[in-house]
């Protein structure tokens, strides 16, 4: 087993489980986690996830063994499977907490960049570190990494390879929180407990709104959230949240 996957109330947790592999990113985890979010994606019990690491290290990057590895014909090749699930966790329509616990690094980084909020311990350190070993990075490094942090840092990171702290990290804009190592794991289910009391279809459509500004036009991206509103004011989220507030009660949201 490389990945463990459990539910605590209405959050779904996914561990990676290669603590002796300081979590790289092999075929069987990445797989495994691209189905447990596949599985999630249609299933209304579960409101948010968490993804963390097993060990110190939230993930070092790709499996470099598994990298060098010839392709087999017939079957997807290492990158196809990696890819799949950064781009699987990206596009998966509810809120995605990363609990950095320690290291990030290379294909850990990219990770990161696809959840949604970004909580880190301490102690964590993130950075690119493809350039340290000649690797170019296909899941978001270079094409992510400056739309994230300032291009500059990013440059700095990419041709480096250099770390940078947890707290370096929340002053360019990458992580939200810093809190203490013993309180991380914590304060991601109270996160992911708050953002399940919140109107699972209100948090879908404002995800797709910020995924999709950043390419286009601010008119563009006005209409787009517009359109959503439009949408959203036939859903049942929305009459139950106005007739909570109207009643002075807790709304009871359906996400539909």
């Amino acid at each position: 087993m490389t990945l463990q996957s459990r539910m605590e109330g209405a959050v779904g947790w996914l561990t990676m489980d290669r603590p002796a592999a300081m979590n790289s990113l092999n075929r069987e985890m990445a797989a495994a986690m691209t189905a447990q979010l596949k599985a999630w994606r249609d299933d209304p019990q579960v409101r948010a996830v968490v993804l963390t690491g097993n060990g110190r290290a939230f993930c070092a990057g790709a499996d470099l063994k598994e990298v060098a590895e010839p392709p087999v014909t017939g079957e997807l090749d290492f990158l196809d499977v990696v890819v799949g699930f950064v781009d699987t966790l990206r596009a998966f329509p509810k809120p995605v907490i990363a609990a950095v616990n320690g290291l990030a690094l290379a294909g850990g980084l990219e990770t990161v960049m696809a959840c949604d909020l970004v909580l880190a311990a301490e102690s964590a350190k993130l950075g690119d570190a493809h350039s340290n070993f000649g690797v170019f990075p296909g899941a978001g490094g270079a094409a992510v990494l400056p739309r994230k942090v300032p291009a500059n840092v990013a440059r700095w990171l990419l041709f480096t390879g250099a770390t940078f702290s947890a707290a370096q990290m929340e002053r360019y804009g990458l992580v939200n929180e810093v809190v203490p190592d013993a309180e991380l794991l914590a304060r991601a289910q109270a996160v992911a407990e708050l953002l399940a009391t919140k109107s699972p279809l209100v948090l879908t459509r404002m995800k797709r709104v910020v995924a999709e500004a950043a390419d286009k036009s601010l008119a563009d991206a006005l209409r787009h959230e517009l359109l959503e509103l439009r949408n959203h004011q036939r859903s049942h989220d929305m009459r139950e949240g106005l007739q909570a507030f109207a009643e002075k009660r807790q709304p009871a949201f359906k996400g539909c």
